[in-house]
């Protein structure tokens, strides 16, 4: 199993993992560099391309603004105005990308991602953030509701992720809005009140799934706010862990791709080959395997429709759904600051 301690995770941290291919440099979550996930990339290439790590979206969008050089990068939805605004990035040329027209429309639907300059972002991949719990030491009762986050029961036994949009969704949900669209000061204050009171709870905010996965392995947390890939990992480790999507207040779901670098350093011709290897539909069960996360292209999804782990992790809840798409930047920038205030004790 992956597992990275916070040290080893802040080393590799916008640091290549490896020089391979000189002519493409992705910077990406960690785990996304297993190859069979981009297999065609590797089989016309004979090599992986050169991968840097970040822990979360806003630490990547600093690192490209103060003049990091890749030539991909891998943000959720929310994140790609920001480099649309700072003229980080161009648009991608779709002819160049045969199974363009396999995405789902639905990861497509807005004017930050499609106008009519192009289009800026490949939607590649998507999950859900939900409730991952030791199956043997938490009542699923106790799961049943988002308020196990701020049980007294549980003080010192959470893990929250050290990400601002995955823990206002988790306490804007815990305080009845299911939409970050269209926030009002109420609510967002409500939401900034249940935070405070679920940082008491917190042993750690975890930087990267497999920071999570080892929390929970080690014995030193309990519950924790979870994207899939972390389950899947203490799967792997025969960890017994469960993954409640559908608590009484909901959870919530993501889905992130690739940007096109403007004036990156490598070959772009080899960056279309990368996105066109990611867009295969094989690459939707490698990508299951690797993370548990769905992929955008329906042919892909397709080839992943009956396998236990789409059905456990993926598939549709009876539950409230807060979908992190783009939300106001301002918005957006304001729930970073609050975050940050939090986690200092404030």
């Amino acid at each position: 199993m992956r597992l990275l301690t916070t040290t080893s995770l802040a080393a590799l941290i916008a640091l290549p993992a490896f020089a391979a291919d000189g002519e493409l440099t992705v910077f990406d979550w960690a785990g996304f560099e297993e190859p069979t996930i981009f297999q065609a990339y590797v089989d016309k290439h004979g090599d992986n391309p050169t991968f840097a790590f970040y822990g979360d979206d806003d630490e990547a969008f600093q690192k490209m603004a103060s003049g990091f050089k890749a030539d991909l990068v891998h943000p959720c939805s929310q994140m790609v105005s920001k480099y649309r605004d700072a003229g980080l990035i161009e648009p991608w040329d779709t002819s160049k990308i045969p199974n363009f027209d396999k995405i789902d429309p639905k990861f497509l639907d807005s004017e930050v991602f499609k106008d009519a300059e192009g289009i800026w972002y490949i939607p590649t991949d998507w999950g859900a953030t939900a409730i991952a719990y030791n199956s043997e030491s938490v009542p699923v009762e106790d799961v049943s509701t988002l308020q196990v986050f701020v049980d007294p029961k549980y003080q010192g036994r959470v893990s929250l992720p050290d990400s601002s949009d995955d823990v206002w969704a988790l306490a804007y949900l815990a305080t009845g809005t299911t939409d970050w669209t269209d926030v009002t000061d109420e609510q967002f204050a409500a939401a900034a009140d249940w935070l405070r009171k679920a940082h008491q709870n917190v042993a750690a905010y975890w930087a990267d799934p497999s920071e999570q996965a080892q929390l929970m392995a080690s014995g030193a947390v309990d519950i924790a706010w979870s994207w899939n890939d972390g389950v899947v990992y203490l799967q792997e480790d025969d960890y017994p862990v469960g993954f409640e999507r559908a608590p009484v207040e909901g959870s919530s779901t993501f889905f992130c791709g690739f940007v096109n670098v403007k004036n990156g350093p490598g070959s772009e011709d080899k960056a279309y080959d990368f996105i066109n290897a990611w867009l295969e539909p094989s690459a939707g069960k490698a990508l299951l395997d690797t993370i548990g996360y769905g992929h955008t292209s329906t042919d892909a999804m397709a080839t992943i429709a009956d396998e236990p782990a789409v059905k456990e992790g993926l598939s549709d809840v009876d539950a409230p759904i807060l979908a992190q798409t783009p939300n106001d930047p301002a918005q957006r920038e304001k729930q970073l600051a609050e975050f940050e205030k939090i986690k200092a004790g404030f």
